[in-house]
């Protein structure tokens, strides 16, 4: 069988990935094929065989981009380093020991993640309805979470959420708030990587 890393293995946006897997029992693999790859098997991300790497199969958008660390390939474990980690890097992962008479494999799933860009708010004039305050961020990957909290940290309810995805798939976030008196005199924009916890907050005074 094939053992590897349980659970999700969350990759910064930008850094450098690696994904290791393992032979049980421990056995030499330097004679068989090793092949990564993600949803089919026919398009590697990268291909161990006959004793190298084999770069001509290797789908277009990782090539130069990986690099399979083969130290303990003699006790059946090697690791996969996959270098500037991209949104388009986020899935299931496939590690396949094959020979003749051998097809084992072991799924990893990862996680890309980013904390959005500085938090902008913008307060719009005064009119019949109340005030309109904005919240504008970019740069988020998955879809944060994202809340408007008054002065006491409680949760107010947001006129309108929206969000679109860049050309590079991050997201960028829109939120409004509309303010009919002024029982809280400051309002805060806050917005959450679901998968890390990591926050971006502003605040505004509503005079």
């Amino acid at each position: 069988m094939v053992t590897g890393l349980e659970g999700p293995v969350v990759a910064p946006l930008g850094g450098n990935l690696e994904l290791s897997c393992q032979l049980f029992p421990s056995q030499d693999a330097q004679h068989m094929e090793i092949r990564w790859f993600r949803h089919h098997y026919t398009q590697p991300v990268h291909l161990y065989r006959d004793g190298k790497d084999i770069y001509g199969e290797t789908i277009l958008k990782y090539v130069e981009r990986t690099e399979l660390l083969k130290d303990a390939i003699g006790e059946g474990r090697v690791t996969l380093r996959i270098f500037n980690v991209t949104v388009d890097d986020d899935g299931p992962y496939h590690c396949v020991f094959k020979d003749s008479n051998f097809y084992e494999e072991h799924i990893t799933e990862v996680k890309v993640t980013a904390v959005g860009l500085q938090v902008q708010i913008h307060v719009h004039p005064p009119n019949t309805k109340g005030v309109i305050v904005e919240c504008n961020s970019g740069g988020w990957f998955p879809k944060p979470l994202m809340e408007w909290r008054d002065s006491r940290g409680e949760v107010i309810p947001a006129a309108t959420k929206s969000h679109s995805q860049d050309e590079g798939k991050l997201f960028n976030i829109k939120m409004i708030l509309l303010i009919r008196d002024s029982s809280s005199p400051k309002v805060t924009c806050y917005l959450q990587n679901p998968l890390t916890g990591q926050e971006q907050r502003t605040s505004v005074a509503i005079s």
